[in-house]
C-alpha cells in the first residue's frame, strides 16, 4: 500500500455521530433502537434503487421509509409524515465523533489533501464540518446525487477521482462500514476501515488496507506507510 495523497471521507456514521437521532424517535413516542432499522433500511433502499437503474435521493428514501415504520407505532404522538420530518430534520444538527478532528488534524498537518463522499447530501457535510471546525481542512464535499448511484456502485467512486484529480493508487476510502469498503476496492481505490464497533471484518468483502478504531489511529497508520 502506497502512502496515500488524498483521503476520501465517507459521512454517515464515519464522521457523524448518529445517536443524538435516537432521542428524536423518543420525541415522537417511537422507540429509540428503531434508528437502527430504519437506517438500514434505507441504505437497503438505497442500493436496491441503484441496482434496478433508478435513482432517489438519500432524504426521499429516508423519509419514505420512516414514514412506513411509524405507520405501526401505536405510541406515535401525532402523524407520521411530521414525526418522519422532525427526526430526519435532525441529521442537519448531528455533530462528528470526538476522534474525528484530531484524525482530520493530523493528515492535514502532513499535507494530506481531504474531501467527503456521501450518501447524503453535500450540505449535510458542510454543516457538520463547520459545526466543528474542519470546513477549511476540507476541500471538497461529493455527493452520490451528483451521478445519480449510490455506494457502493463504482461510478461514485470514479466521480471523486475525476473531480479531486488524482489516481485511484493515490486516493484512500475511509469508512466505517466494510459495503462501502469493499466498493472502494473494486473502483480501484485503497481504503481504510474505522473500526469503531471492534467488530470483526465480513470474509465476503474485499479487505481494507489499514485499520483502526479511531480516525487519530487511522491517520497513524495511513502515515506511517
Amino acid at each position: 500500500m502506497p502512502r496515500p495523497t488524498f483521503v476520501l471521507f465517507d459521512v454517515n456514521e464515519t464522521l457523524s455521530d448518529l445517536q443524538p437521532l435516537r432521542a428524536r424517535f423518543e420525541e415522537v413516542g417511537a422507540p429509540g433502537q428503531l434508528l437502527e432499522l430504519w437506517f438500514a433500511s434505507t441504505l437497503r433502499d438505497g442500493f436496491a434503487l441503484t441496482a434496478a437503474g433508478a435513482y432517489a435521493d438519500f432524504r426521499t428514501i429516508a423519509l419514505g421509509v420512516l414514514r412506513g415504520q411509524l405507520a405501526h407505532v401505536e405510541a406515535l404522538r401525532g402523524d407520521a409524515g411530521e414525526a418522519a420530518d422532525h427526526i430526519v430534520a435532525g441529521f442537519g444538527e448531528l455533530d462528528v465523533h470526538p476522534d474525528v478532528p484530531d484524525g482530520v488534524r493530523r493528515l492535514a498537518n502532513a499535507g494530506v489533501r481531504m474531501a467527503t463522499l456521501t450518501n447524503g447530501a453535500a450540505k449535510v457535510a458542510e454543516k457538520l464540518l463547520e459545526r466543528a471546525g474542519l470546513s477549511e481542512l476540507v476541500e471538497r464535499r461529493l455527493s452520490v446525487d451528483e451521478v445519480r448511484r449510490w455506494k457502493p456502485a463504482p461510478e461514485p467512486y470514479q466521480h471523486a477521482l475525476r473531480e479531486v484529480a488524482v489516481s485511484p493508487a493515490e486516493c484512500v476510502l475511509v469508512a466505517a462500514r466494510p459495503w462501502d469498503i469493499d466498493g472502494a476496492k473494486r473502483a480501484g481505490l485503497q481504503a481504510a476501515w474505522l473500526n469503531r464497533k471492534r467488530a470483526p471484518y465480513p470474509d465476503f468483502f474485499e479487505r481494507p488496507d489499514a485499520t483502526a478504531e479511531t480516525l487519530g489511529g487511522l491517520a497513524e497508520a495511513l502515515l506511517a506507510v
